[in-house]
């Protein structure tokens, strides 16, 4: 019996343009497993998932055969994953992050995973199991990484591991949060951009070797064709921003029992992402912002994404997440819920100050809300929607 992901028809190329398939002998056709009579096909529906409910109820994604295999094909060769790499699984497995990302590329491209001696991620053992088994890189959620940037803050580790590099991805990671880790774990950062539709990763940034790593940006496609699109589907040029969509062997065929969504989902011939940004002129993908996330300030559409990353730059606060609030003379207001640094003190005030100095009067928050914690999915994610509903509940 032969057991084995099945190889899409092709070739992909690792970073420095060696055909990492053929380096690492892995077949290029895609066969069928003969398991007591029953063929399992590459269009086979290998794992049901459902989407986070970001702006709305969750939708449920089938991805075949050929999608899985063709994400790993995507993230392997975008990190040169290999023999040599190993890495603790501090993320869970039933999202695509932890599962495509941390362990099937890892196996795939023989490397070695390691699970938590805690069972789950633990601040407090996560750099004692990162020694103990010579770890290469992890990836993480930006909540983890910022979480771990406020341990080394208050107690730094007598030493860290050589890592040939930090990855993030699930949710934007704000720049000054890359350069605070970078700084902490003298590893590179590199944020890549994901979703479940497309079995995972659709861009990153590059590993130093091959170009730049932008903080703030998501990077480069890695095995899928992407266009920013305008409402009537045209291709936008370098520069403008419009919806983020694609086209590649990862993509999901469609949501599951969900014509309309689907209906949406793939006009134009492309899957939309829901989410808005635009490409610079080497190709790197910068986002503003989810859609439907947009804060409608009289008119005014105000990206999340640019108010967290202010007042993460306040060296008093460690999370920051913006999210709009009715209002009677405006429709919406920014509003935000922070967070603030292990031993660190700073008032309303203080923030709005800091605000002014770089933001437009229009996106500086109307109301702060201080808290000890923002809730969160299962996954570590952190939905505007839900943080919203959270603290204007008690208002």
């Amino acid at each position: 019996m032969k057991l084995g992901l099945p190889i899409a028809e092709g070739k992909w190329k690792g970073s420095n343009g060696v055909d990492f398939i053929s380096r690492h002998k892995f077949s290029l056709s895609s066969y069928a497993v003969d398991v007591v009579g029953v063929k399992n096909e590459v269009d086979d529906e290998a794992l049901f998932l459902h989407t986070s409910g970001t702006t709305s109820r969750p939708k449920g994604v089938p991805l075949t055969q050929l999608n899985l295999s063709a994400s790993i094909q995507h993230i392997i060769p975008a990190y040169e994953l290999g023999p040599n790499d190993r890495t603790v699984i501090i993320l869970p497995l039933f999202h695509v992050h932890g599962l495509m990302a941390g362990l099937l590329s890892s196996l795939v491209a023989g490397g070695t995973v390691v699970l938590p001696s805690a069972g789950r991620f633990s601040a407090t053992s996560f750099w004692d199991d990162m020694r103990a088994h010579c770890a290469t890189w992890y990836t993480a959620v930006p909540t983890v990484h910022q979480i771990l940037l406020e341990k080394h803050k208050a107690k730094p580790e007598s030493s860290y591991p050589n890592l040939r590099f930090i990855r993030s991805c699930s949710a934007s990671l704000a720049p000054a949060v890359l350069e605070q880790l970078e700084a902490a774990f003298r590893a590179p950062v590199l944020e890549a951009y994901a979703m479940t539709e497309a079995s995972h990763q659709m861009c990153s940034n590059p590993l130093p070797a091959y170009g730049s790593r932008k903080p703030g940006c998501v990077g480069k496609p890695t095995g899928i064709k992407l266009a920013i699109l305008d409402d009537e589907g045209r291709e936008l040029p370098f520069g403008q921003v419009g919806e983020v969509c694609i086209k590649g062997l990862n993509v999901t065929k469609g949501y599951k029992n969900n014509p309309d969504a689907n209906k949406v989902a793939f006009a134009f011939g492309w899957f939309h992402t829901g989410d808005r940004g635009f490409l610079d002129e080497d190709g790197y993908l910068t986002l503003t912002g989810r859609i439907k996330e947009l804060i409608n300030r009289g008119g005014e559409k105000i990206s999340p994404l640019e108010v967290d990353a202010v007042l993460l730059a306040h060296p008093a606060v460690a999370q920051a997440v913006a999210f709009a609030a009715p209002d009677s003379k405006y429709g919406e207001e920014v509003n935000a819920a922070i967070v603030l640094s292990e031993g660190a003190s700073a008032t309303e005030n203080d923030i709005l100050e800091f605000c002014k100095k770089n933001l437009a009067t229009f996106k500086i928050p109307k109301r702060i809300f201080f808290s000890s914690d923002v809730p969160r999915t299962p996954t570590g994610k952190i939905q505007r929607r839900i943080v919203a509903e959270h603290f204007l509940s008690s208002v």
